[in-house]
């Protein structure tokens, strides 16, 4: 497996289970506890990922509303909804908020 494909499946991991450990991380993907530290490192420059201290040599964690699959607004469109939304009545704007909330980019 290439340090590439190593990550996606690294991000996919974190993405289902929202939390790991460098170590359990390591196991599973039969390396060192640095090197799944440098592949998150390296993903966290594209990816809402953030680390955890930890008693047993800490982790990561994924960023609430945060899903690879899950499609998100562009900065565009959540922007004009924004504004629209301050156009709108109370239960619509309501419902604009929601999809905001679950939608646009972190």
């Amino acid at each position: 497996m290439s340090a590439a494909e190593r990550r996606k499946a690294v991000l996919a991991a974190l993405c289902a289970r929202r939390h790991d450990t460098y170590e359990n991380l390591a196991q599973e993907f039969s390396v060192s506890t640095r090197t799944i530290q440098r592949d998150v490192e390296e993903l966290m420059c594209s990816y809402p990922l953030k680390t955890v201290r930890g008693r047993y040599g800490g982790g990561v964690e994924v960023e609430e509303g945060f899903y690879l699959t899950r499609k998100t607004l562009t900065l565009k469109e959540t922007e004009l909804l924004r504004r629209l939304c301050a156009q709108l009545e109370k239960e619509d704007r309501k419902t604009i908020d929601g999809i905001l909330s679950r939608f646009a980019p972190w």
